[in-house]
């Protein structure tokens, strides 16, 4: 099977700017969102990612 054929997706690193991590840390300490819709919302990988900001 060929790379063309996988079902495999290789995932990517992405960089958040240090605004927009303390934004979002900002809303979930304020209620105004949990961890999970965060990753939802904004696309990122992992619900472990948001709490390690």
């Amino acid at each position: 099977m060929n790379d063309s054929e996988s079902p495999y997706v290789k995932r990517t690193q992405k960089d958040y700017s240090m605004s927009f991590k303390l934004q979002l840390v900002s809303s979930i300490e304020n209620g105004e969102l949990t961890a999970t819709q965060a990753v939802e919302r904004y696309g990122i990988q992992a619900r472990s990612t948001v709490t390690g900001w």
